[in-house]
Formats: structure tokens, sequence, C-alpha cells
């Protein structure tokens, strides 16, 4: 190999494997915000879908509360 070749993939070599600096964006914000917010809609998604297939849909409260009138 010349000495030429040898830089070359030296230096494509140390492109590949560099330590970037992390600069964060305006649009990471919102990158990070729609994939929290797509994560929790699937993971909603998948418990209610699960919830059906048992027979059971999800509700607020398992018991009704009784009404009170009189006091």
């Amino acid at each position: 190999m010349s000495i030429l070749e040898i830089a070359v993939a030296s230096h494509i070599w140390a492109r590949r494997h560099e330590k970037r600096e992390l600069e964060f964006l305006e649009n990471d914000g919102l990158k990070i915000l729609q994939r929290v917010a797509v994560a929790f809609l699937a993971f909603t998604l998948l418990i209610a879908g699960l919830n059906i297939a048992a027979g059971r849909p999800q509700t607020l409260a398992q018991q009704s509360v009784p009404f009170v009138a009189d006091r």
C-alpha cells in the first residue's frame, strides 16, 4: 500500500469514528416530544386492546357509587 492509500484509509477511519459534539437544536426537542407521545399512545392502545381481548373493557370505577339523596 502506498503512503497516499494509507493516509486516505486513515482519514476515512478517523471520520467514521470521531466523536461529534452533541448540540441540542429546537427540532431535537420536538422529535423527543413526538416520540414520547407516540410511545404513550402505543402503550395506551396496547393496554386497551388487551383489556378488550380479555373481555373486560377499562372503566374509571370498578363499582358504581350509590347516590345518597337523604342526609
